[in-house]
């Protein structure tokens, strides 16, 4: 295999929003869905883990050394939008907020709420990733995927992906995301789409954390509830273990203030989830994805 595709020993703290992370023995961008699929198959054919990460937005990856291949998608990149059906075909590298100004500049309606989210289209499919009750589910027609078995591509049909709160049948199966088809509204007010998606953004960017290294949302709102309701109810804002800071502006979010490391990230969300359960009997669910620790994920 062409050994420029791949580095060795690399550091992964600089490709989580985080940034904090430990050192993936191989490491990956592929620049095509070919690229992708060769790689995926190399890591099989040499019985190598291979896990895929997007911008690593809802990300923990431990400080140690990450055995096999970490593929990240953020190279694959390519969309096109039709403006007249309003089909738009995207690959799993697409970054949300691009795609919600392509869409506004398209006239296209109903991904005005993707704006301030930091993460690409495989990992907002894959995670079922949102806002209130919206998500990229409802404008979803069909993903193709790889079998990470049989190395076939194939599409599958909405119907046949189950999407629930903060989960899809990806985190369950043995299929990895290359693109999605997805439908938008089109012809829609060029001037209304463009207000909506700004005034989302400014409603982020006053209300979270955004000149920091964070997850975004660290936990999952248990049902009827909110996990930041909770942690505030806490007073827990603003408490810090080493460098990882409970933000003071959202306490969803936890902050790297300086040189937080994965442990001090990792205890403090244990200290949350153990506040919490003591004190109102609920379990907070990570939305967070965690490589390299012991955790049931």
């Amino acid at each position: 295999m062409d050994k420029r595709i791949f580095s060795k020993n690399c550091n992964l703290s600089s490709y989580t929003t985080i940034k904090v992370g430990g050192v993936a023995e191989y490491f990956a961008e592929p620049r095509s869905i070919d690229e992708f699929s060769h790689l995926i198959k190399w890591a099989n054919v040499n019985r190598q883990k291979c896990q895929i990460i997007g911008a690593g937005s809802n990300l923990l990856i431990n400080n140690i050394f990450i055995k096999g291949l970490v593929l990240c998608t953020k190279k694959m990149k390519s969309l096109t939008i039709d403006p007249y059906s309003g089909i738009v075909e995207a690959e799993a590298g697409v970054m949300l907020p691009t795609l919600s100004n392509s869409l506004a500049k398209n006239g296209l309606q109903g991904g005005e709420w993707a704006i301030g989210i930091p993460g690409t289209l495989g990992g907002a499919i894959y995670m079922n990733a949102g806002t209130d009750n919206l998500s990229l589910a409802k404008n979803l027609i069909s993903v193709k995927v790889i079998n990470n078995k049989t190395h076939k591509k194939l599409e599958i049909e909405k119907k046949d992906i189950n999407f629930e709160y903060r989960f899809s049948s990806f985190q369950k199966n043995d299929f990895t995301i290359i693109s999605a088809r997805l439908h938008f509204e089109p012809n829609g007010n060029l001037e209304k789409l463009f207000k909506k998606t700004k005034n989302n953004l400014k409603l982020k960017t006053d209300t979270q954390p955004y000149h920091q290294p964070s997850f975004g949302s660290v936990f999952k709102n248990p049902e009827n509830n909110y996990a930041a309701k909770l942690i505030d109810e806490m007073g827990l804002k603003g408490y810090k273990i080493g460098g990882a800071e409970i933000s003071t502006m959202h306490s969803n979010f936890i902050v790297n203030t300086s040189s937080a490391s994965s442990r001090d990230i990792y205890e403090l969300i244990t200290v949350i989830q153990q506040k919490v359960l003591q004190n109102k009997g609920i379990f907070l669910q990570p939305e967070v994805r965690m490589i390299g620790f012991d955790y049931p994920y």
